[in-house]
């Protein structure tokens, strides 16, 4: 399904002198220096935190009892928490002016299928299990940043949402960011999406994708009884070993994946359909559309090609079809963005040089819209994403969670003391 188009959005508001406000001057107020310290003080807590999230099992569709953790977790840090209609939690740091929204948000679903073993294990200073970093790095992270407010009583200018959405992974096709962005049109202001480790790397641009489901389908039968007849697993190999070829450009980079094969009911049946999910990314849109029909060109050929090889068309022969499961939307942050200055800001004053990636993230439907969005890492370092072999470090988490802080911060504004 297309992106529709909504009109841009007019940028930040600006703050003193049409900029955000000094971080130096914002990070000596003495709330804002109680919540940079809270991190150092709360780290164990903190880790604590992100190993009871991740060893909640929460696949894509199926995020209900993480979200209910981070529920619980954000009601403690004093928000106003509900849950929008898509499952996505949302808790509210009421500002004194309530036109507009600053959004920071980390997705809850794992790419791992129920009844994988998400038990967190230690490995000296190392946290092991599926989906530590990415996302539970982002969740406690989440709580994190919103306890630390919470403890040192900051009301900003602008509203905070702090945002556990779901549907972020594979097919989930940025289900939830998308639904929080319809709720509150009009008032987002901008969108910092907490997703896995680090304190250096920022997405400024998000890579389109587009996934697909390649299905390929035959009159089955038995394997002894009615060998010979076209099998759309063959065909389906086929086309994988035609496309595998393919010639993706590295400027602008550009990636495909087969990541799923499914189909056949037992060793002794020929299948009478197979399908097999891909997934195709680009930095350029364009590059999603060329490879897109080099796959169709593929599959056609395979299946041609099986068909060439059948031995008995008597039972049928082979229909295939591609259906789409899901597009995301690319876009880029605006060199003059406000959220970008105050990041350089916050990078200043804690001596980070950052180091810009594209990604596809939360922060994708924003920037598609016009709305002001970037990705960070919630601090530490992490590795094996996606993988049985994910790890975490909370080593440097500290970095990474101030850094976030006093970027939010000063999008948001403080609202003065109340005397």
């Amino acid at each position: 399904m297309m992106e529709r188009a909504i009109p841009q959005q007019e940028s930040l508001p600006p703050g003193p002198g049409g900029r955000p406000p000094a971080v130096p001057q914002l990070a000596a107020q003495p709330q804002v220096a109680s919540a940079l310290a809270w991190f150092g003080e709360h780290a164990a807590w903190i880790t604590e935190q992100q190993a009871r999230i991740t060893a909640i099992p929460a696949p894509t569709f199926h995020e209900a009892d993480r979200a209910t953790a981070l529920s619980e977790l954000l009601e403690d840090a004093g928000l106003r928490v509900h849950r929008d209609n898509a499952g996505n939690v949302i808790g509210e740091l009421r500002g004194a002016g309530e036109d507009d929204v600053v959004i920071l948000a980390a997705h809850l679903d794992t790419v791992f299928p129920l009844g994988t073993d998400v038990h967190v294990q230690r490995d000296g200073n190392r946290l092991l299990a599926p989906g530590i970093s990415d996302n539970g790095a982002g969740l406690a992270g989440l709580a994190a940043l919103a306890s630390a407010m919470h403890a040192a009583r900051i009301q900003p200018e602008r509203t905070i949402l702090f945002v556990a959405d779901v549907g972020e992974e594979g097919e989930g096709n940025l289900a939830g960011i998308r639904a929080v962005m319809d709720s509150y049109r009009g008032r987002i202001r901008c969108v910092t999406a907490l997703d896995g480790a680090t304190a250096d790397f920022v997405t400024l641009r998000a890579l389109a994708s587009h996934r697909l489901e390649v299905i390929i389908q035959g009159p089955g039968g038995h394997s002894w009884a009615d060998f010979g007849v076209p099998n759309p697993v063959f065909a389906a190999a086929r086309a994988l070993v035609r496309f595998s070829s393919y010639r993706a450009p590295e400027s602008p980079r550009t990636t495909f994946n087969a990541g799923r094969i499914e189909g056949g009911n037992s060793i002794n049946s020929i299948p009478h359909e197979v399908s097999v999910k891909m997934d195709l990314r680009s930095e350029d849109a364009a590059e999603i559309a060329k490879m897109e029909t080099a796959l169709r060109e593929a599959v056609a050929a395979g299946v041609k090609e099986e068909m060439a090889a059948a031995r008995d068309l008597s039972k049928g022969g082979l229909e295939w079809k591609i259906r789409s499961l899901g597009e995301r939307p690319g876009g880029s942050l605006p060199e003059d963005s406000l959220l970008l200055a105050a990041l350089r800001g916050a990078d200043a004053y804690l001596g980070i040089e950052s180091r810009p990636k594209p990604a596809s993230t939360d922060a994708n439907v924003p920037l598609s819209l016009g709305i002001d969005a970037i990705a960070l890492g919630a601090g530490g370092s992490g590795g094996g994403a996606h993988s049985l072999r994910e790890w975490y470090d909370p080593a440097g988490r500290e970095l990474g969670l101030k850094r976030i802080l006093l970027t939010v911060l000063a999008v948001s504004g403080i609202a003065p003391a109340q005397k």
